[in-house]
């Protein structure tokens, strides 16, 4: 019988705006139905086709604030003049269950992360070329030139985090993207600290 988990893997994915991150998190979930996706609270109000609970959990600025105060979250940054935040609760109790844990965030929140979990996976996603992911902004036709132009300097500024990462994932074609990521995962359970469980009756 195979022995569960005695913990679960924090998995941390950032990239630039339009790098494609939710279709490559909505592929892996596919494929991988074991693990838990954190729905971030954002205070941002949602864009057309977006569902409370499931892309984000949609608060107001007051309510967000009042998390903070109470250290609820894990890790919080404000981006784009709204604040994004995980909750540190539900990451707990998954983690203890021995569930997986994906969280979706950008740089200055992966770095909060990093220092206060150590063991978390960091993984950045990147488009093929830059010139491929402003292509994808302006394919978007969602937010005008100066925001688009404004995500894309944003974009150069989180290039120079990924040397803090552990892993980059190149997504080109999605399914590539995700079974990559898998790749990762299955190695980071391989990890001897993460299998002395096996031998502990030795």
């Amino acid at each position: 019988m195979k022995k569960k988990k005695q913990k679960g893997q924090l998995i941390v994915l950032s990239g630039p705006s339009g790098v494609g991150k939710s279709t490559v998190i909505a592929e892996l979930l596919g494929e991988r139905r074991d693990m838990y996706f954190s729905v971030s609270f954002t205070t941002r109000t949602p864009r057309v086709g977006e569902a409370d609970g499931v892309n984000y959990n949609f608060v107001s600025r007051e309510t967000f604030e009042g998390m903070i105060a109470r250290e609820e979250l894990l890790e919080y940054a404000e981006y784009m003049h709204n604040y994004y935040g995980t909750s540190l609760k539900v990451i707990q109790d998954k983690l203890a269950a021995g569930i997986d844990v994906l969280l979706d965030i950008e740089v200055q929140g992966a770095a909060t992360v990093r220092a206060k979990c150590p063991e978390a996976v960091l993984i950045f996603i990147i488009p093929p070329s830059f010139e491929e992911l402003s292509r994808r902004l302006h394919g978007r036709a969602t937010d005008p030139e100066d925001v688009i132009s404004g995500r894309l300097q944003r974009a150069r500024e989180e290039y120079r985090n990924i040397p803090s990462y552990d892993y980059l994932v190149v997504n080109d074609k999605v399914s590539q993207a995700a079974a990559e990521i898998i790749a990762i995962l299955t190695a980071e359970d391989c990890r001897v600290r993460n299998r002395m469980h096996l031998v502990d009756d030795v």
